[in-house]
């Protein structure tokens, strides 16, 4: 079983990193600020260069409820489906500045273990809560 690697410090032409974003698409801390140098873009989530941002905070920088995640993560979901070239390595989103647990964020991704996201990565703490 692979892993997403715990510092990621480079990519492969492609891997897509996966990070906790805001709904602001202000990218000034974290994974988010990381996010940047590969292609992440400024007041924007979602798809980008050679990133993906999955909101864990709304527009005003608070955290988002589990339910409105999960809703983000589908759309996540949807995208990872749709581009099999990807490989898209998912980082401890929502478990840093968003203030949640591994054991709150992991089920969120609980559709990976279906076997139909073969290119989605996740963090190997993670599976223990899916």
């Amino acid at each position: 079983m692979k892993f997403t690697p715990e510092n990621i410090k480079h990519l492969a032409p492609n891997q897509v990193f996966v990070y906790g974003a805001n709904e602001a698409g202000i990218h000034g801390a974290g994974a988010a600020k990381l996010a940047l140098q590969w292609g992440a873009k400024m007041y924007e989530y979602g798809f980008n260069g050679q990133t993906y941002g999955i909101p864990t905070k709304d527009k005003n920088i608070y955290t988002l409820p589990l339910d409105k995640i999960q809703l983000h993560v589908n759309d996540f979901l949807e995208t990872a489906f749709y581009h099999p070239e990807y490989e898209f390595l998912v980082s401890k989103i929502g478990c840093g500045l968003a203030g949640y647990q591994p054991k709150d964020i992991a089920p969120l991704f609980k559709a990976v273990k279906t076997g139909v996201f073969e290119n989605v990565v996740l963090p190997e703490e993670f599976h223990k809560y899916i």
